[in-house]
């Protein structure tokens, strides 16, 4: 087992972008989706956290509908000079209809959307504004140049996408500079690497990877509630958890011979591979549980081995189901 380090390292957000811890906390899971959760203890997770160097912050407006948000107003107002929020708009999912998961992309929803997430936050800027999925049917040059009036305006400071295209990364970037990109990337999902995370690293822009751990899969140690989302997802049903499983078999025997834990291997690997690809990174595991973040912080002073790394490379291939 690794020693937590007092602080994790900084990595640039983007070209010319402000310092961040290279890990940050995707904070989804304390409001939604993956059971119940200890509000107290989550908090204790948020201060820990930042106690350890991580400063990127990761929330959405349709996280708990809002909720997520809210929760984590209390933490920005005490910590707001050493906090770095994210958070997104595009789901059109309310109170009122929480079963909506349609996108939208409209100037006028992009307005309201920072405005209400403002207000939950209880701060006056935000720091990194995702799109958080696109919709097609509005030009980007609509909806980035409402995006980038909201940094003239000073309500946003820099702007990311969310699971876009090489294409349309470069054509939002060519509107208004962009400074993440966040996608799904892990040892088990491996897409990005054909040639978007290439055409991130050529303009500059970050990589903050979601679900880096496989959404749990990859932590070896999988008990889902019975309210948990992944339940629906195609790589968590019967058919294909057992292949799956069986796949992570290779990242735990891995571990236990180098005496780490199967997340730290498969975290290690994300900081491995945006070497490779020449990318900054900032993964953003989410946790509710001090010691499940110390964990993960750890993986940052795990470097692979060339043999570990060859062990790793064809995982992604044996994997069954789609992502999502």
């Amino acid at each position: 087992m690794t020693n937590t380090p007092s602080k994790i390292p900084q990595v640039a957000l983007g070209r010319n972008g402000p310092l961040v811890g290279i890990q940050g906390l995707g904070c989804m899971g304390i409001s939604e989706f993956y059971g119940r959760s200890d509000q107290v203890q989550a908090r204790a997770t948020l201060e820990l956290a930042l106690e350890l160097g991580v400063s990127h912050f990761d929330t959405a407006d349709m996280y708990g509908i809002g909720a997520n948000e809210e929760f984590l107003a209390p933490f920005l107002h005490a910590n707001r000079d050493t906090v770095h929020i994210a958070t997104k708009y595009g789901y059109r999912r309310s109170a009122a209809t929480p079963d909506d998961w349609s996108v939208t992309n409209d100037p006028g929803h992009i307005r309201r959307a920072a405005e209400a997430s403002l207000k939950r936050l209880g701060v006056e800027v935000i720091d990194l504004y995702y799109m958080h999925r696109r919709d097609p049917s509005v030009p980007l040059a609509e909806s980035i140049g409402t995006m980038a009036d909201l940094v003239t305006e000073g309500k946003v400071r820099a702007l990311g996408l969310c699971e876009v295209s090489a294409a349309e990364l470069a054509e939002a970037h060519a509107i208004h500079p962009i400074a993440a990109l966040q996608s799904e990337w892990s040892v088990f999902s491996r897409d990005i690497e054909a040639d978007v995370s290439g055409k991130a690293a050529e303009l500059g822009i970050a990589i903050v990877p979601f679900a880096p751990l496989g959404r749990g899969l990859l932590t070896g140690q999988l008990a889902l509630a019975d309210d948990d989302a992944r339940r629906n997802f195609p790589r968590f049903a019967e058919a294909n958890l057992s292949a799956n499983m069986r796949a992570v078999e290779t990242v735990i025997g891995l571990a236990r011979a180098r005496g780490v834990t199967p997340a730290q291997i498969a975290l290690a690997w994300l900081y491995d591979r945006a070497r490779i690809c020449d990318v900054s990174v900032i993964p953003i595991p989410g946790t509710r549980k001090p010691a499940r973040l110390r964990e993960n912080l750890e993986a940052t002073a795990v470097v692979l081995t060339t043999a570990e790394r060859a062990a790793l490379e064809p995982l992604a291939g044996f994997v069954q189901g789609a992502r999502v």
